[in-house]
């Protein structure tokens, strides 16, 4: 493209044709994704200097949010315990006193070095208080250039690019939006700005890389009109993305589920316990989506242990009574067979017709499995990625159910889908998702809760505790087997480790062996072969093994009620949803349960942050809110999901309220134009079209 000097500079002008930037320039910002002056406006500043509460050291006090000018006087970095992590310690003085300024992460390579001795710096943060003492946590430190003034003024804070400080960017953003002459329409029509009271898209932008130093507070907490309308947009594309996506499930034909239910009665009669009001409440929403005739999409959250798979088995005995069949995938063989074992206690005297398909079927019985599938001769198929093979065919598949449904790719959902005529999906988690999350991620999905533990189900009481006092967890475990009862002991490495001083399964298995020769003890990880796996299982089951030293492999899908013991060694090298698993598989016998985390010597506050919240609750759902707090969406997903990482200034923890909002507008937006016809709304269709492509008109066309 050549940019000719006389036409006027829009949202899609190259930034090298900027004044000021030029293509060496302007392919430093292409590096970094920023490519447009579109581009440039939405590199929002991630924090802003309040120059006018500079202060002196002395003067500070705990959550004081400053700008403080100081001297360097040392850097230097701690080893984090036995990991290969290090805390890092900038030490600034002035003429008042001296703080010290920690950093639990690198913000970038080479952040540190440039912080030397006597060196003239401002600090920008939050002063905290940790142990009796001030500390800063993560600032900003930028040089003093040798001339800088203290200004009035509220400065943004950029995140720098190979070196262009925010002085630079600053400048250039300045410079775009004097010389930018076209802005595009307001994608947003009339009575949605009004309804929501947001401010137009061009003054949004301008404030935020120019902020009114009055509202520094607010800025700080993102609370502005400005802020507020960037985060709406934000949210909204992908909430109307989602919107029409399940506008388009919605228009098409599925097979309508509807029968007397003679066998689910049968059901009901046959279980030796009361179902939970929370189980009846989801599976009455099931039933409803089956007998409507457009694909069900719905996800059922449950915590461990709270009847989810139950619920699932009785949507596929409604299906097959109407001659449907149904699959349920799991993730493991593990997970698979402890279906397999439970659906034939309780769904084969209904006469429902069961089938196992996993990696290891033999080839002859496999055979004969696939021909009797394809005949209609099996109601329910349960196995893991096999199912999903192109040889797996079926007479009439009218049900999908996923398990740990966070655990397959869309791809794979859509190989599923397509072994029958538009089917219906159900998908399970036992990994609670807050519901800002949920409705985010999976806004597409109708979300069930089973939000209610069976009766008779105690609370597992949990202890956190340190490697000194591993002697005593190991004692109350042995009493515990001495009454009968078994125990895990989970370990987070397979085998001993050169890089990474942890504790591992198959070192420590083989010195308990040692330590308690009375004891019948087993081993299981990853590594081992399917076979192996099973046969260890079938005998921890049958009680021939008292305890199982184990990695997080039986994290999912293992159930045995007379375990009441598990142990986690280096409990803060988890994550609190791997914890809040693990500690799933006991409590689910009649026995009272016990949980011990036993950490390490040297522990971040974050990990003490973890094990206080598993002390605390049993709730998966309080746990998961923490730990979407602790870590941010995109951590805690484990993986870079669809829309989250498109955000650039949107919180999913601090801006709920403003997601409501968005996910509000996005579906009032479908329900009074359902194909975006309207002339207000084709700014919307053009929006979305560019935001996700075509595929996002499938929904509406």
């Amino acid at each position: 493209m050549v940019h000719n000097p006389c036409m006027a500079l829009r949202l899609d002008t190259q930034i090298q044709f900027l004044k000021g930037v030029g293509p060496k320039l302007g392919d430093l910002f292409s590096r970094k994704g920023l490519k447009t002056l579109g581009d440039l406006f939405e590199f929002y500043p991630r924090a802003y200097e309040d120059q006018r509460a500079a202060r002196n050291i002395s003067s500070l006090r705990p959550d004081d949010i400053v700008s403080i000018k100081a001297t360097v006087v040392a850097v230097h970095s701690v080893n984090m315990g036995r990991s290969a992590r290090k805390m890092y310690d900038v030490l600034v003085r002035d003429a008042s006193g001296q703080i010290h300024c920690k950093y639990f992460r690198v913000p970038y390579k080479g952040y540190f070095e440039r912080f030397k001795p006597f060196t003239e710096v401002r600090v920008v943060g939050k002063v905290t208080e940790y142990r009796g003492r001030l500390e800063f946590h993560h600032p900003d430190i930028k040089d003093v250039e040798p001339d800088e003034e203290t200004q009035d003024a509220l400065i943004p804070l950029y995140t720098e690019i190979e070196g262009l400080a925010t002085a630079k960017i600053m400048k250039l953003v300045r410079s775009a939006f004097a010389q930018i002459e076209e802005w595009p329409e307001e994608a947003f029509p009339k009575w949605m700005r009004e309804k929501y009271n947001l401010i137009p898209r061009k003054d949004a932008l301008k404030d935020i890389h120019f902020p009114d130093p009055n509202k520094a507070k607010q800025y700080s907490e993102f609370k502005t009109a400005a802020q507020k309308r960037i985060i709406f947009d934000e949210f909204f594309w992908l909430e109307l993305y989602l919107a029409s996506k399940k506008a388009g499930f919605q228009k098409e034909g599925a097979p309508q589920i509807r029968n007397s239910g003679e066998k689910m009665r049968a059901l009901l009669q046959s279980l030796p316990f009361e179902m939970t009001g929370a189980q009846k409440r989801v599976f009455t929403e099931i039933k409803a989506d089956l007998e409507k005739g457009h694909p069900m999409h719905r996800m059922v959250q449950g915590d461990v242990g709270s009847g989810k798979t139950l619920v699932s088995f009785m949507a596929a005995i409604y299906a097959a009574e109407s001659g449907y069949q149904s699959c349920l995938m799991a993730p493991t063989e593990i997970l698979a067979e402890q279906h397999f074992k439970n659906a034939r206690k309780v769904l084969e005297p209904l006469g429902i017709r069961l089938g196992l398909l996993v990696g290891k079927s033999k080839a002859s019985e496999r055979k004969q499995l696939l021909a009797a599938l394809g005949a209609g001769e099996i109601d329910l198929i349960i196995g893991t990625h096999a199912l999903i093979e192109d040889e797996v065919q079926f007479a009439n598949l009218g049900l999908v159910i996923i398990d740990e449904q966070h655990r397959f790719g869309v791809e794979q959902r859509g190989v599923l889908k397509n072994k029958g005529n538009s089917p219906h999906f159900l998908v399970m988690t036992a990994t609670p998702i807050p519901r800002t999350l949920a409705m985010t991620v999976y806004g597409d999905l109708d979300v069930s809760i089973i939000d209610e533990m069976p009766a008779g189900r105690s609370p597992i009481q949990t202890r956190a505790t340190f490697e000194s006092k591993r002697p005593q967890a190991l004692q109350f475990m042995l009493e515990q087997i001495q009454k009968g009862r078994q125990a895990y002991i989970v370990y987070p490495l397979v085998e001993e480790s050169e890089k990474i001083d942890l504790k591992d399964a198959v070192s420590e298995y083989e010195k308990l062996k040692e330590l308690y020769p009375q004891l019948k003890i087993g081993l299981l990880h990853g590594k081992m072969k399917p076979d192996e796996k099973d046969q260890v299982m079938d005998q921890f089951r049958k009680n021939e093994i008292q305890v199982l030293v184990s990695t997080t492999v039986i994290e999912v899908g293992v159930d045995v009620p007379n375990a009441n013991i598990m142990i986690i060694e280096h409990a803060e090298r988890f994550g609190l949803s791997q914890l809040h698993q693990l500690r799933g598989r006991v409590g689910r016998g009649e026995h009272k349960s016990f949980c011990i985390l036993i950490m390490g010597y040297a522990v971040s506050e974050e990990g003490k942050a973890r094990t206080e919240m598993m002390e605390k609750t049993t709730d998966g759902f309080k746990i998961a809110e923490f730990d979407l707090e602790m870590r941010g969406p995109g951590e805690f997903m484990g993986t870079k999901q669809s829309g989250l990482s498109g955000f650039k200034l949107a919180n999913l923890v601090r801006d709920m309220a403003i997601l409501q909002e968005a996910r509000e507008a996005a579906f009032e937006v479908l329900r009074k134009d359902p194909r975006l016809s309207y002339v207000e709304n084709q700014g919307l269709k053009a929006e979305l079209l560019r935001e996700h492509g075509p595929a996002a008109l499938a929904g509406i066309a």
